[in-house]
């Protein structure tokens, strides 16, 4: 039986030595994060709301609301790989995205979404676990994924860009907008790390950044 949303505070709780907010330094896996779509304002969200049309998987929209508490993804490994907490993400690197309320990842996959008639995007697996189709590669300038930059998150397996471009719900989700993928890249595709519980990097990345400073 798959178990029920995890509550943010006691999930924070159990993560030990981490550091609040947002700021400098590389995002790192099993850091608990919200995404803000630069272009539209919006955060990447999820709840246990499903598509009534395409695959009727669990549904991901933009929500305006900074404060809500089904706008956190946890940053994991790719597909059957490990990533150590606190290791820095590299840019290039294929990563998975964990709803933290329902424990299912962002995936994609070749349906058409609802409103825009792009790729659909939703939330797929149980307690984390799901298959390929939930990697996505992260884009970004430099060496690791910086907490202060813009990045883009290509899906590896169709090639699509996660996007928002503004068309917005009905009822039962009114005002949400439509979270999907597209095939070329533009400023619709743009996100950055806002609020967050970003695990302290490991000591392999500290020795670079000495050797780097010396």
């Amino acid at each position: 039986m798959r178990r029920g949303p995890v509550p943010v505070v006691a999930f924070v709780l159990a993560l030990g030595a981490a550091a609040r907010g947002g700021g400098s330094g590389p995002v790192t896996c099993g850091s608990v994060v919200k995404l803000l779509n630069v272009r539209h304002n919006v955060r990447l969200h999820s709840h246990d709301v499903r598509y009534g049309s395409g695959s009727g998987q669990q549904s991901v929209t933009g929500v305006s609301a900074a404060d809500d508490g089904n706008s956190y993804w946890r940053v994991r490994g790719r597909t059957a790989a490990v990533c150590e907490r606190g290791q820095p993400v590299r840019c290039g690197q294929a990563i998975r995205l964990t709803h933290l309320g329902t424990g299912r990842n962002l995936h994609s996959h070749n349906f058409v979404s609802p409103l825009s008639g792009n790729q659909e995007v939703s939330a797929f697996g149980e307690d984390g676990e799901g298959d390929y189709l939930d990697d996505w590669t992260v884009l970004c300038s430099g060496t690791y994924w910086a907490r202060d930059s813009e990045v883009r998150f290509q899906h590896t397996s169709t090639d699509v860009f996660l996007s928002v471009t503004g068309e917005q719900y009905g009822r039962p989700i009114n005002g949400q907008r439509e979270v999907h993928g597209m095939a070329t890249s533009s400023q619709n595709n743009y996100w950055k790390v806002m609020e967050g519980i970003f695990m302290q990097p490991g000591e392999v990345f500290k020795a670079e950044q000495h050797h780097v400073e010396l």
